[in-house]
């Protein structure tokens, strides 16, 4: 289970790692950072690639080609599916229609000239054992298609224009055979998955990211910070026990905060480095963002009904002793004050027995600080600073143990004016 809309993946997230040359190539980034692998070995897998790539970087980080190029190689590939043809018949159309023979020839040296560049700077220089078994496999099978075109042999012959009509009746035959054996399409796909995961290493790279380290039940952030801001204020964050209330008045940053950690868990679960200068943390089951629960209007619920579904769905996968992290931003703000402190007690309460998750809850009830397992330090309370300086608060984003009892929604208001406007 993932609830990760609030996290804007798509949107926010994307453009941190989006260095593809190609739409194919972005479809498939979109889908690795829209879907999270099953079990650690798969994450230590994706991880793995990213850093071969990162080995290979005197190589790959210059990774290009024409856009252009590569769509009409593509689409001339495509269109050669749909020919099937003998070497003399292919010959007589060339021989007897000029027009024809040239837009072969044009499109035959593109792909040459393509494939060589790719090969040339990047494939043949590739060291393959910086990447894991099975992408091994994936690159060889590219480099060989590569090869198999003996590309020196027809760039030379493109130089020196000397491209002859049984060369291109030669390339095209050996094309059509490549697409019988699905040579292309394996070929295409390798590719597109591995400019991919060359996007991702960039962006790992370009970000300064760090790969996270998987422990058993230890969760700590060091350094970390929101990727989107351009001056951010990092934090430190280690966790003794697995619920975190977050306490700090309004616009002192929770929202943010919280969107920062449940960024380093997620981008290290999708074998990424992370927003922070060192990370360790568990495997989750589950990861559950609820920052912008909203009324869910399509099943007639209202936002409190809402913030009790989500709840549900993380408890249960608990319950089955799956490893969860979950945020909660202002847990019950959709109902009364009475009701929300009575209901959030019994929640922090039933949260704290479940070993191996963790639960971040930021929260306006002052009154909680006051209940048994904070008191018993069964869990963890922090604040994100902020003091008034005559009247006008001023906001740190520091992160501190403990608790923040400061209010300022009514200096916020008179602040503005509106006690005066309203009166």
């Amino acid at each position: 289970m993932s609830n990760i809309e609030d996290l804007h993946i798509t949107k926010e997230i994307l453009p941190l790692f989006d260095y593809t040359h190609n739409d194919f190539s972005k479809q498939i980034l979109i889908q690795l950072l829209n879907n999270l692998p099953d079990c650690l070995e798969d994450v230590l897998f994706r991880q793995e690639i990213i850093k071969g790539c990162n080995s290979n970087w005197n190589i790959l980080s210059s990774f290009s080609y024409s856009r252009m190029d590569l769509n009409e190689v593509y689409q001339y590939l495509e269109e050669l599916q749909r020919e099937d043809t003998t070497s003399n018949h292919l010959k007589m159309k060339l021989l007897f229609s000029e027009k024809r023979r040239h837009q072969r020839r044009a499109r035959l040296i593109q792909l040459i000239q393509l494939f060589y560049r790719l090969n040339s700077l990047y494939f043949t220089h590739l060291n393959l054992k910086a990447f894991p078994l099975l992408f091994q496999e994936k690159l060889g099978r590219i480099c060989r298609f590569l090869t198999s075109f003996n590309l020196n042999k027809y760039e030379i012959l493109i130089i020196e224009d000397s491209l002859k009509v049984k060369h291109i009746v030669e390339l095209t035959l050996l094309i059509i055979n490549k697409i019988k054996n699905n040579e292309v399409v394996d070929f295409w796909k390798d590719f597109f998955l591995f400019e991919a995961y060359i996007s991702l290493a960039t962006g790992v790279q370009k970000h300064q990211f760090n790969f996270p380290i998987f422990t058993e039940n230890i969760f700590s952030l060091t350094e970390f910070y929101h990727p989107l801001l351009k001056n951010p204020v990092t934090n430190n964050l280690r966790c003794v026990n697995n619920v975190v209330l977050i306490t700090g008045p309004n616009m002192s940053g929770k929202s943010t905060l919280l969107k920062a950690i449940s960024l380093c868990v997620y981008l290290g679960h999708l074998g990424l480095g992370v927003p922070a200068a060192n990370c360790e943390m568990p495997f989750f089951n589950t990861i559950s963002v609820a920052i912008n629960l909203n009324d869910d209007l399509k099943n007639g619920y209202s936002h409190f009904m809402t913030e009790i579904i989500n709840l549900k769905k993380v408890v249960l996968q608990a319950t089955v002793s799956k490893k969860c992290f979950a945020v909660f931003d202002e847990l019950f703000r959709g109902t009364n004050i009475d009701d929300a402190l009575e209901i959030t007690k019994t929640t922090i309460k039933g949260l704290s027995k479940f070993d191996g998750s963790f639960f971040f809850i930021s929260t306006h009830l002052h009154q909680l600080r006051e209940t048994e397992e904070i008191k018993e330090n069964k869990v963890a309370s922090y604040y994100l600073d902020c003091i008034l300086n005559h009247s006008n608060p001023i906001f740190s984003y520091h992160l501190k143990s403990g608790w923040s009892d400061l209010k300022i929604g009514k200096i916020l208001f008179e602040n503005e004016g509106l006690d005066k406007l309203l009166n």
